[in-house]
């Protein structure tokens, strides 16, 4: 029996691992069922997200990068995330609001979702199984942990929360020539 058991759980992690970024589904802050599929050949920055945290400005950067780099193809994914201090306590108007109104935010938000634990959201069990944290820890440490993917649907390179938007543009920069 535990044999068998094995198999299983080689047979799911295997199909983990050859999943691409496009096998996912999130909901938009707008209430609207996003297939990953929409962003093939897309280059794309995956952010969890909070409203009230010290890296809250860094919404700022991420507007500027994907200013100046969608039309190359940069698409940036907002996740906001009330695990870290509660630090993202509002509802999906309020989120939106602080997204739009305070910092400017024009790239794609979601509504609220967890990034870790036993009902974390499907699409970072996997960016975190493919690109594991400091020490090859699985878990998310705090708001703004980043996730570079390439065109085609691969993740690439993981940075955490005080790594600055601009500082990963060399390597957004390089994915997209």
């Amino acid at each position: 029996m535990s044999s068998q058991k094995t198999i299983l759980i080689k047979e799911k992690t295997m199909k983990t691992i050859n999943n691409t970024i496009y096998d996912f589904k999130a909901v938009s802050l707008q209430g609207k069922e996003i297939d990953f599929h929409e962003y093939q050949g897309k280059v794309l920055l995956i952010v969890n997200t909070a409203s009230a945290c010290g890296f809250t400005p860094q919404y700022e950067g991420l507007q500027n990068l994907f200013l100046k780099y969608k039309d190359q193809g940069l698409v940036i994914l907002g996740f906001p995330c009330n695990q870290f201090g509660n630090q993202e306590p509002g509802n999906k108007e309020d989120i939106l609001n602080t997204c739009q109104i305070n910092f400017g935010v024009t790239f794609p938000m979601f509504e609220k979702i967890k990034v870790n634990g036993n009902d974390q959201h499907p699409l970072f069990a996997y960016l975190k199984n493919c690109l594991p944290g400091f020490l090859w820890t699985k878990g998310i440490k705090w708001n703004f942990t980043k996730f570079l993917i390439d065109r085609n649907g691969k993740p690439i390179k993981r940075f955490g929360s005080s790594t600055k938007p601009e500082q990963i543009e060399p390597y957004i920069h390089r994915l997209l020539s």
